[in-house]
């Protein structure tokens, strides 16, 4: 880390404690607006992320008028402002005030799946709450729960972050040697959380979505195939005053023993979840991420 870079991660984690310490007072009601002012603002300002949701918006809903798009890329960057400064508030809350602040359906289908076994399988993506989901889960799921992300450049950044995610007793698996720790933890029938709406350049299968193709992670449903664990696509909506409503659908059904394209069909079908969800709440969802690219040739299954 060479001097220039080590200054501004200081800087930038001295600006988050800093903020974390202006919202403490606030309920998190007045937090969320503050967010979404926040993210009011970025749209005015980042000509690049907008433009990039917007040509996004364009393809996944080419019949709508670009007013529609517009508004619903507008909310986006609001939502991640309040997502944001919620994630950084919600850190100052004890377990009661967490679990206060949250209502679940189909959380029982949790539970059942556990009695199998074999491990779950968390599937979701970057849309709506996820990260508090994840927080919470930990104090309300029968097991642990770790979740795959990967690390932030910002050491201090990263640090805090990887606090608030464990607080509540999950833990945090990163790429390197990811492997291994997943197939750990679902042999123990611990649950791992994994966001499968992200561009990936190796181990990817290509599955439709929103009539494109995207490279997608083929190690949800690689490992579902290898270890039989449950596969619980889990969303977390907001609701007014600063709650949250958790769902829990139905598990995922593996595709047929003789299936020749097992891994991309088991893909797909949680891919079209995550779609479903999208399509209802599009302004929840990361429009700004370049998620349609095109990916090497040699991508392969993913199943090792």
């Amino acid at each position: 880390m060479d001097s220039k870079s080590a200054l501004r991660f200081r800087l930038e984690f001295a600006a988050v404690r800093l903020v974390r310490a202006g919202l403490r007072p606030l309920p998190i009601g007045g937090v969320r607006v503050c967010g979404r002012l926040l993210g009011w603002l970025t749209w005015l300002v980042d000509g690049f992320h907008r433009r990039i949701a917007l040509d996004n918006l364009s393809h996944a809903f080419p019949t709508r008028s670009p007013r529609e798009r517009r508004a619903i890329a507008r909310r986006m960057f609001m939502h991640f402002g309040a997502l944001l400064l919620e994630l950084i508030r919600f850190d100052t809350l004890s377990d009661d005030q967490m679990r206060a602040r949250v209502e679940s359906e189909g959380e029982e289908r949790v539970f059942q799946a556990y009695e199998q076994g074999r491990g779950l399988l968390f599937v979701t993506g970057h849309f709506g709450y996820w990260e508090m989901q994840a927080i919470v889960g930990g104090l309300r799921t029968p097991r642990p729960m770790s979740v795959l992300a990967r690390p932030m450049d910002n050491p201090y950044l990263h640090a805090m972050l990887e606090r608030i995610r464990t607080r509540t007793g999950n833990g945090v698996i990163y790429r390197q040697g990811a492997l291994r720790k997943i197939l750990r933890e679902l042999s123990s029938n611990h649950g791992v959380a994994i966001l499968i709406d992200q561009h990936l350049h190796a181990d990817t299968v290509m599955v439709d979505f929103f009539h494109r193709p995207a490279a997608t992670t083929a190690a949800l449903a690689a490992l579902a195939l290898r270890t039989g664990a449950v596969v619980i696509p889990v969303f977390a909506l907001p609701l007014p005053g600063g709650r949250y409503r958790f769902v829990y659908e139905p598990a995922v059904p593996p595709p047929s023993g003789d299936s020749p394209d097992a891994i991309r069909e088991f893909t797909q079908r949680c891919t079209d979840v995550l779609e479903m969800y999208v399509r209802r709440n599009p302004h929840l969802w990361l429009w700004m991420h370049r998620r349609w690219r095109p990916v090497e040739p040699e991508a392969g299954s993913g199943s090792e």
